[in-house]
Order: C-alpha cells, then sequence, then structure tokens
C-alpha cells in the first residue's frame, strides 16, 4: 500500500473507535440515562477491550492487509446496526432488567468493535519496517490519535447537532468500509462485500426506527388512548412517556400538569407572573394558558421545532432559551415567581447535577422573594427507597419543610410533585421527647 493509503486507514481506525464510543454513550442515555455510574463502566469496558485488541494485533504475524480489512467490514456491520437505535431498543427491549440488557450491550456489541479496531496499529506497524520501529509506531499512533480527536469532537459537536444520530452511526460505518475497500484493492468481492454492508447499515438507520433524533434525545409522538382523549397522542422523550395532549375542548394533559397548573392558576392566583420551566417536554404547561409569562430551558435546541411540529401541532407559547438547566439558574439575572423543574434524562433518571445540594441552592437565586419551586420527580409511591428519601431530604435542606404529593399511589413508580416556599434557610430540627419536650415553646413562637 502506499503510505498515504496506509495513514488513511489508520487514521479512519482512530476516527471510528473513539466515534464508536461517543455514539455507544449516547445510545444508552434513553434505557439507562447519563449517569457517572453507567458512562464510567462503558468507558472503562471499552479501553479494556481497546488494550486487548492491541494485544491481540501484536500476535498477527501475516495476511496482515487481509485480517485488517475483516476487522474493518465486521465492525461496520457492529456499529451500522449493532449500535443503530433499531439494534439498541431490540437489546433493551429483549433482555430485562435493563442492567443485563446494557452489560449485553457494551460487552457484546462496544466492546468487538473496541477490540477489533484496536489491532489496527501494531497489524499495520509491520508494513513500515523500513523505519525505525520507535518511528513508524509512533507515526501511526499519531495519525490513529488524530482519527480520535477529530471525530470525538466532529460526531458530537457537527454531526449529532445538525444531521442526529443515525447520520454520525452511518458515517463511522461506511467510513470503515472505505477503509475496508483501500485495503483489499479493486475487486468483484470487495464491491459486492461494501456495497452489501452500506445498504444494511442505511436500511437500519434510515428507515427502520422512526423516532427523531437529536444529539441529546430521541423523541417519538404516538397515538394514546385515556379518558376523555380525543384523537390523544403522547410524546415520548427518549423511550419515556413525557406528555399528552389530544383535540378535546380544552384539551386533556398529562396528571401532573393538570396538578400544577391548578395549583399556580387556582391556589396561588397568579397572574401575569414570571414563570421558569427547567425541561421543556411538550410546552403543555402554557399551552392555551395566557395568563402567564413562561420562560422554558431545555439543552435540545430542537424541541421546540419538535414539539410544534409534531406534538402540539401549534406554536408553543412561551419563551425558549437551549442552556442546560444547571448553568442557566447559575448565570441568569432574570427573577421568578416561580420555577418548575422537569428534566429527565430517561426514564425515572434526572440527571445527577440537578439533584445535588449545590443545584437547589442555585435555584433559589432565581427565585422572588414570595416565589415557589416546584419539582416533578418520579419516584415510589411510598417514599421508601433511599433515592427517594434522600432527594426529598436534600431539596429541604434548603426550602426547609415542602409540600409532597404522591399522585399516583396505587402504582410502584409514580410522579410526586414537591412545593417548597422561597424564604429564610430552615433551622435545624428539634425532635419532641418526654424528658425535654420544647413543643409548646415551638408552637407558641410558630404563631
Amino acid at each position: 500500500m502506499l503510505r498515504v493509503q496506509l495513514f488513511a486507514v489508520i487514521f479512519i481506525e482512530g476516527f471510528c473507535s473513539l466515534g464508536a464510543e461517543v455514539i455507544a454513550l449516547r445510545q444508552i442515555i434513553p434505557h439507562m440515562g447519563s449517569s457517572i455510574v453507567v458512562t464510567a463502566p462503558t468507558i472503562a469496558f471499552f479501553l479494556l477491550a481497546l488494550a486487548l485488541g492491541y494485544h491481540a494485533g501484536a500476535k498477527i504475524a501475516e495476511d496482515y492487509l487481509e485480517v485488517v480489512a475483516r476487522n474493518f467490514l465486521i465492525a461496520a456491520l457492529l456499529i451500522g446496526i449493532g449500535l443503530a437505535g433499531v439494534g439498541v431498543d431490540l437489546i433493551f427491549a429483549s433482555l430485562r432488567p435493563p442492567e443485563i440488557a446494557y452489560l449485553a450491550l457494551v460487552t457484546g456489541v462496544l466492546c468487538p468493535i473496541a477490540w477489533l479496531l484496536g489491532q489496527t496499529v501494531p497489524i499495520l506497524s509491520n508494513l513500515l519496517q523500513h523505519q525505525r520501529v520507535g518511528e513508524a509506531s509512533g507515526q501511526a499512533l499519531y495519525y490513529s490519535t488524530l482519527g480520535s480527536f477529530l471525530g470525538s469532537l466532529s460526531l458530537s459537536l457537527l454531526v449529532m447537532q445538525w444531521l442526529g444520530v443515525s447520520a454520525a452511526i452511518a458515517l463511522c460505518a461506511l467510513l470503515l468500509v472505505v477503509g475496508y475497500a483501500l485495503l483489499r484493492g479493486r475487486s468483484w468481492t470487495t464491491a459486492v462485500s461494501g456495497l452489501a454492508v452500506a445498504a444494511l447499515v442505511l436500511a437500519a438507520n434510515a428507515w427502520l426506527r422512526p423516532q427523531i433524533e437529536t444529539a441529546y434525545a430521541s423523541y417519538l409522538v404516538m397515538p394514546v388512548q385515556y379518558e376523555g382523549a380525543i384523537n390523544g397522542r403522547a410524546l415520548k422523550n427518549n423511550s419515556s412517556f413525557a406528555s399528552l395532549i389530544d383535540e378535546a375542548e380544552p384539551p386533556h394533559y398529562a396528571r401532573y400538569i393538570r396538578h400544577i397548573r391548578s395549583f399556580l392558576l387556582d391556589d396561588m392566583g397568579f397572574r401575569d407572573r414570571r414563570i421558569l420551566v427547567l425541561g421543556a417536554g411538550g410546552f403543555t404547561l402554557s399551552h392555551r394558558e395566557t395568563s402567564n409569562h413562561y420562560t422554558y430551558v431545555d439543552i435540545d435546541p430542537a424541541v421546540r421545532t419538535i414539539a410544534e411540529t409534531h406534538f402540539l401541532r401549534d406554536t408553543a407559547n412561551g419563551e425558549f432559551i437551549a442552556d442546560d438547566a444547571r448553568r442557566f439558574v447559575v448565570r441568569t439575572g432574570q427573577r421568578f415567581a416561580a420555577v418548575l423543574l422537569d428534566v429527565y434524562g430517561s426514564h425515572t433518571s434526572i440527571p445527577g447535577h440537578l439533584v445535588t445540594r449545590e443545584f437547589w441552592q442555585a435555584t433559589r437565586r432565581v427565585l422572588e422573594a414570595d416565589g415557589v419551586l416546584i419539582a416533578n420527580l418520579i419516584l415510589d409511591s411510598a417514599l421508601a427507597t433511599p433515592y427517594s428519601r434522600n432527594l426529598l431530604a436534600t431539596i429541604e435542606s434548603i426550602y426547609g419543610r415542602c409540600a409532597v404529593e404522591v399522585l399516583q399511589k396505587r402504582q410502584q413508580l409514580a410522579n410526586v410533585v414537591v412545593i417548597c416556599r422561597n424564604g429564610e434557610p430552615p433551622e435545624p430540627v428539634r425532635l419532641f421527647v418526654d424528658e425535654r419536650n420544647s413543643a409548646d415553646f415551638d408552637f407558641a413562637r410558630s404563631r
């Protein structure tokens, strides 16, 4: 092979190997969330498989181009189909619990990709025998790492943002097919094999999945039936139901939205007030509600267009800001009468940086003196798990005692609406005991 072809193949390996890791982390979000306990093991397994690939490649002593070409073709199939939305959804639908599906995806798809592509540099370094060993390996690692750098940046910041996740998957798979063709040369078998894999990749990523995909989430609008609904439809965000609406007059919304709207409009009597919504969902909180001014903050810049076009089928009421919720409440100079937190990465998973004490403290700075914090949480209906108890305790460490309403008490998981008033930092609690009972004193100073 020409040196330029050799280094082009090594560049493609670096681009697609790290690209596969970025894609896998994105595809896991709808099913497992993006917490550190998910991302860290994913990266660790990927690096282990890559190291094993280096070790396996060092043992190859013949047929260098054939081995790498075969690896590229298999890796293209694994990326193009195994990491495609339809493939990931199938794995998580077939295996329960989701932790088992996660392990199957990582060990059965991502790790083989890393192992196959990891063999490339040690194998192709053998074709640079006329150079010093250090010079040959250094140049090979340079082009591989350069490919990894450009792959991680371009896929996450350009391709996924503008064309979607499926386009990023197809790009990586098709680049590997190009690398396969460079390694095999011109022949009928090369053309047929490459075209077959390319066709399968394009089919899996262009036609087999109905979701609308962005760099941050997968959306699907589907018809649903519920009491009183006329042509009801639901917006699914990362495989979980985010919003409901129908064509009745007035429209029916999700129960927690009705509960929060009633609190703001009826209980609090808010009129001409500013309300901040962290997590846009389907923009149903302000749908046909013109009494107040709504500001929605969501990390996905495409969510408003998707909601208006496919879900609301109308213009969303309110201002929209594409930003991270925590960054917004830390930086903004605006103040609001109410702040609603309704942010989920998947199913019941709130991003980890939006549940800490520091985040709840930041939400207070954007509230007016008499403002209220509202949090829509999905917790166990008994509020008995460590996550439920610790999350509620974290919120109340900042706001003091809050109202907690479990909306679906018979279900294992339920919408839990937490409402907190802004005010002075809470005093440490003291228990009433027979030995020193301060109940009467506390009652008197609380009047």
